[in-house]
C-alpha cells in the first residue's frame, strides 16, 4: 500500500486583517499591534542608530579638534616593536622627547611614538590644550568607520527592544483570552460533560 505524503497546510499571511467570522478581537488588536511594533522598531532603530552615529562622528571630530601635533626629537631610541595587551595595539610605543611650544619654552616628557627611532630623529607628537602628550585621535576614515560600528549596534538594539515590547503585549493579551476562555469553561464544561456522558 502507498503511503500518502503528508503536505504542510498553507501558511497564510495576514489573517487578522482578512474577514473571518472566526477572528477575535484580540487576534485583531494582536495583529495591530505588532504592525505597530514592526513600524516603531524600524523607524526607532533607524532613528537611534543615526543619532548614535552622529553623536559618534561629532564626538570624535571634536577630540581631534581640541588637539595639536607639534614637532619633537627623541632623546631615547624608540623599541623597536610596540606592545601588545589584551585590548589590542595601536602600533605606536612610549620614548621620551622633548619640543618646543610656540611661546619658546622647552618641554619634555613621554609620548606616543612610531616605534624603531633612533635618539635625535624627528617624531610627531600630539598635545591637548593644555600641552600635554596625547595619544593621536582618529582619523576621518577610523573615525566614520567607528561611528558606524557604534550606529549598527544600536540602531538594532533598539528595534530589538520595541519589537520585545510588542511580543509581551501580544503575549499578555493571548493569556488574558486564555484565562477568559478557561473561566467560561469552568461554567459551561461540566454542564456539558453530563450531556455528553449522559
Amino acid at each position: 500500500m502507498k503511503q500518502q505524503r503528508r503536505t504542510r497546510p498553507a501558511r497564510v499571511r495576514f489573517w487578522r486583517w482578512r474577514h473571518n467570522t472566526l477572528l477575535r478581537r484580540s487576534d485583531r488588536v494582536q495583529g495591530w499591534v505588532l504592525l505597530a511594533a514592526w513600524t516603531l522598531a524600524l523607524l526607532g532603530g533607524l532613528f537611534a542608530g543615526l543619532a548614535a552615529g552622529t553623536w559618534a562622528a561629532h564626538d570624535l571630530a571634536a577630540r581631534r579638534a581640541s588637539v595639536h601635533s607639534v614637532s619633537a626629537v627623541l632623546l631615547q631610541d624608540a623599541p623597536k616593536t610596540a606592545v601588545v595587551s589584551p585590548y589590542g595595539s595601536d602600533g605606536t610605543v612610549w620614548a621620551k622627547v622633548r619640543w618646543t611650544d610656540g611661546a619658546g619654552t622647552a618641554h619634555t616628557d613621554l609620548a606616543k611614538v612610531e616605534p624603531g627611532g633612533t635618539t635625535g630623529g624627528r617624531v610627531t607628537v600630539w598635545l591637548d590644550r593644555d600641552g600635554t602628550p596625547v595619544v593621536e585621535p582618529a582619523g576621518p576614515t577610523v573615525a566614520g568607520a567607528q561611528a558606524v560600528l557604534l550606529a549598527v549596534p544600536t540602531g538594532l538594539a533598539a528595534g530589538a527592544l520595541v519589537l520585545l515590547g510588542g511580543r509581551l503585549v501580544c503575549n499578555r493579551l493571548d493569556r488574558r483570552c486564555y484565562e477568559a476562555w478557561a473561566a467560561e469553561w469552568r461554567q459551561v464544561g461540566p454542564q456539558w460533560r453530563k450531556r455528553m456522558l449522559g
